[in-house]
């Protein structure tokens, strides 16, 4: 098992929480001595915050650069999909 503690700071990792669960992207926005702010990116991005000790099953991959901005250009187009704008009457 892994924890939130191995993570660093304004990286992106594809992590599976427990066994069971579905891979997800997060990325750790902040640190302090014994938790970690971090987004979790899904339909829509979740903030929340992490002890450094609490348990990650399986860290897949660290993202590297070219890989986030290629998924950032994904995500962001997907986002605007579900923004519709009511006709004025």
């Amino acid at each position: 098992m892994y924890s939130y503690a191995l993570l660093e700071k304004n990286c992106y990792y594809l992590i599976q929480e427990k066994e069971e669960d579905p891979i997800c992207l997060i990325r750790v926005n902040f640190e302090t001595d014994h938790c970690m702010y971090v987004s979790r990116f899904t339909d829509t991005t979740v903030a929340e915050w992490k002890r450094k000790g609490d348990a990650i099953f399986d860290i897949l991959e660290l993202l590297g650069d070219d890989k986030v901005k290629d998924w950032e250009s994904i995500y962001n187009d997907n986002q605007g999909t579900y923004n519709y704008e009511e006709d004025e009457e």
